[in-house]
């Protein structure tokens, strides 16, 4: 990844006038994919930022370059368990959990802790402090939408099996999203809750369990490997590419008029999972086969955001298409995996 899809992201930011300069920032799971994009931008716009994971999907390397910085400090610890600071935070974000469908069966109580435990002790501390807390749900919370409110908006309560098994991270979710309402109403609190939509790019993992679909795909075209594709590969999924999905999250945490507010972030734009995977043999020149696996169960047959708040309220709308982010991420991936 280059320091100039930062920067981009950060002018984008200070054309806006918003800047975290001279904050103080705790990132929970800040070593993970979106975590430590979001680190990058802090620390590059001076923030002093406090990065706190315990690298159960996070990864040293993806802040190794900051820790000689004087504005950066890491935290090694599972937010789940108590842990007290002496510093004042202006801003807390909460991005602490494992996020792959992979990792739902082997993983599910720390995933529940994660989002429950976890918020509870980020909020306590933001509570503390009286700082600004920021919460990244995800579009797991509507579960499977009814077609009828595709594409699906912040007022849609979802359609989400309680004991399937995506249940530990769905319900985790909206558990969470629970909680830091729990704490706005009772302690007027300044939250804001971001729903994410997929995202995919640079530091997206694509070993063992930890791989999402996009990471997966490259990973398995670059290595002339069949191409697995769940059931028959209609089911669609709206791909937002790393910077804008950042750069959306940030405005979210910036604006004093989005408290209280939950957003969606994401790309509108619709794909099937069959056009993504002949989209990236193209790319890579891959001589792999697609090849169908039973599709798992629960796994929603489409998902796309309605983004009209978004647009309307942080002045954010994606910019980089499908096709771009992929050469980027194909790129960063022949030269770092």
């Amino acid at each position: 990844m280059s320091g100039l899809e930062i920067q981009k992201i950060s002018s984008a930011l200070e054309k806006e006038g918003i800047s975290f300069k001279g904050k103080n920032v705790l990132v929970t799971g800040g070593a993970g994919f979106l975590g430590s994009w979001i680190c990058d931008v802090l620390v590059g716009q001076g923030a002093s930022v406090t990065c706190l994971d315990n690298f159960a999907s996070g990864l040293v390397k993806n802040i190794r370059h900051l820790r000689h910085l004087q504005n950066f400090k890491f935290v090694e610890h599972d937010i789940s368990k108590p842990i007290e600071f002496d510093e004042k935070f202006d801003l807390i974000m909460h991005l602490a959990s494992r996020a792959s469908p992979f990792e739902f069966a082997r993983y599910p109580i720390q995933i529940l802790k994660a989002n429950t435990l976890g918020i509870w002790v980020a909020l306590g501390i933001a509570k503390k402090y009286r700082a600004r807390f920021l919460y990244t749900s995800t579009s797991e919370i509507y579960g499977d939408p009814d077609p009828r409110f595709i594409p699906t908006p912040e007022s849609y309560n979802g359609n989400v099996n309680p004991t399937g098994p995506r249940s530990c991270y769905d319900e985790a979710k909206r558990a969470g999203e629970a909680f830091v309402k729990a704490y706005e109403l009772q302690h007027g609190m300044d939250t804001r809750i971001v729903r994410i939509f997929n995202t995919y790019g640079p530091r997206l993992r694509a070993d063992d369990i930890y791989g999402r679909v996009i990471s997966r795909f490259i990973s398995q075209a670059l290595g002339s490997k069949p191409v697995t594709v769940f059931g028959d590969g209609s089911q669609t999924r709206s791909f937002a590419y790393v910077t804008d999905q950042i750069e959306g999250v940030l405005r979210l945490a910036a604006l004093d008029e989005a408290e209280g507010e939950v957003v969606n972030i994401g790309s509108d734009k619709e794909a099937s999972i069959l056009e993504l995977a002949k989209m990236i043999k193209k790319l890579t020149n891959s001589p792999s086969e697609i090849v169908f696996q039973p599709l798992p169960k629960d796994d929603p047959k489409r998902r796309c955001p309605d983004i009209s708040k978004a647009r309307k309220l942080l002045k954010w709308k994606p910019k980089v298409s499908l096709e771009e982010g992929l050469r980027k991420t194909i790129a960063w991936y022949k030269s770092n995996v």
